[in-house]
């Protein structure tokens, strides 16, 4: 039997749509609710050479936003250095992506926090292996999930394809954040609203364009009581 969930898996419509501000700002804003916290990226690509380590920027970010000690191999099993897709990339290097060993690093990450943070990779149905994909690991996680919308033309059709993909796997959507991607994005408001009566669950919070990623900033956006609210649901019993 799987264990109670003790966080949230933070998955978006797209790649390069905010996850890592938004897995960061609630980080920041559980932090400051008086909660342990904990940011996992379980496969990161994309890295640069840091004084003789290779470095993934959203893992450091969200290493940054924690407020336990954590070894790094937990907080990100998976690092390539090509920015491209994980499967391709763990094929370039000769791995495999194994979900049980992330499996494994998350139960002890949540053994160390009250809530741990795991960010996807890309969109939901971004593969992982040959037959497994980043939905396949929020399943094995028994997390539910918080999904990043990047408010941009197309918005409503990515995150209503997302909405249908979560139940599809059976998984459950805690709430949503609304990440204002385009500054320029025509009838705003109005996409706003579609999806607001689409999504059924809590909008947690509407982030304006950061021309400049700032968790910190982006936390104070974040509703405390809604925060409070859909931890305390996914620990009741059911």
């Amino acid at each position: 039997m799987l264990n109670a969930p003790h966080g949230f898996f933070i998955a978006g419509t797209d790649t390069n749509i905010g996850k890592t501000l938004v897995a960061t700002a609630l980080l920041h804003a559980y932090a400051g609710l008086g909660y342990r916290v904990l940011g996992m990226k379980p496969v990161a690509a994309g890295a640069e050479m840091i004084d003789g380590v290779w470095v993934n920027q959203d893992v450091a970010m969200l290493r940054a936003a924690g407020n336990v000690q954590a070894a790094p191999e937990l907080l990100n099993p998976y690092l390539f250095r090509e920015a491209i897709a994980p499967h391709i990339a763990a094929d370039h290097k000769g791995v495999r992506i194994e979900i049980p060993r992330i499996r494994a690093a998350y139960d002890a990450l949540a053994a160390q926090a009250d809530v741990v943070l795991v960010e996807g990779v890309g969109g939901l149905l971004v593969p992982l292996s040959e037959h497994k994909d980043a939905a396949d690991l929020a399943v094995a996680l028994n997390l539910p999930l918080i999904l990043v919308v990047g408010m941009r033309l197309g918005c409503i059709n990515h995150a209503l394809l997302t909405l249908e993909a979560i139940a599809a796997r059976g998984l459950k959507l805690a709430g949503w954040v609304a990440n204002r991607v385009d500054p320029t994005m025509p009838a705003y408001h109005e996409n706003l609203a579609t999806l607001s009566k689409r999504l059924p669950v809590p909008l947690l919070a509407e982030l304006p364009h950061m021309a400049n990623a700032d968790p910190q900033r982006a936390a104070h956006f974040l509703s405390p009581l809604k925060l409070t609210a859909i931890l305390n649901n996914i620990r009741k019993p059911e």
